[in-house]
């Protein structure tokens, strides 16, 4: 059958689907429009809640996708949960690539707890969601441990590594009690 011509029987589609179908077809920027979306989904209803399905329905891509570009639920969450990180410990690193001397350190360190480390309460809520899952799942226990490493590096410019070891608990903790509070 020539190209564009229906089957016998076949119901019309629409001019507008059609096209909608083509542009889906060619999509370069789905991988990170889906790792945007399973950051809303998750923060919408939990990591236990996240499924290939409501991500798929969020982002209007057919099912199938989730699975070409990850590896199953646990790879979708690990590369939303990466950018996320990625995202927060950027900008823990330039609070404190700011400070030239040790007080300034100190003011970065008070601001990063006082002021939004992690964002919105949206980012917070996914924070709290990683933290969970990373405890139960090896895949997002890397990415923790990737984000820690580099806050960790942040601070050893600074302090002494029993110092920033500590006050990455410090200031992960504050950050916890101040997101509870509101």
């Amino acid at each position: 059958m020539p190209w564009g011509r229906r089957p016998p029987g076949a119901r019309p589609v629409s001019a507008a689907k059609e096209a909608a179908s083509r542009q889906r077809r060619y999509d370069p920027d789905r991988r990170e429009r889906l790792i945007d979306v399973a950051l809303d989904v998750i923060a919408e209803h939990g990591v236990a809640g996240t499924t290939h399905r409501k991500v798929a329905r969020a982002a209007d891509v057919p099912l199938g996708s989730i699975g070409y570009h990850f590896d199953g639920i646990d790879g979708l969450l690990a590369a939303a949960f990466a950018k996320l990180a990625d995202a927060t410990a950027d900008g823990f690193e330039a609070a404190l690539s700011a400070a030239e001397h040790p007080a300034a350190a100190r003011e970065a360190v008070v601001g990063l707890i006082t002021g939004d480390l992690l964002g919105d309460r949206r980012n917070a809520l996914l924070t709290y969601e990683l933290y969970t899952a990373a405890a139960r799942r090896p895949g997002l226990r890397s990415v923790t441990d990737a984000w820690m490493a580099r806050s960790r590096a942040a601070l050893d410019r600074h302090f002494d590594p029993a110092t920033a070891a500590m006050l990455v608990a410090l200031i992960e903790g504050l950050s916890i009690h101040r997101t509870l509070a509101l």
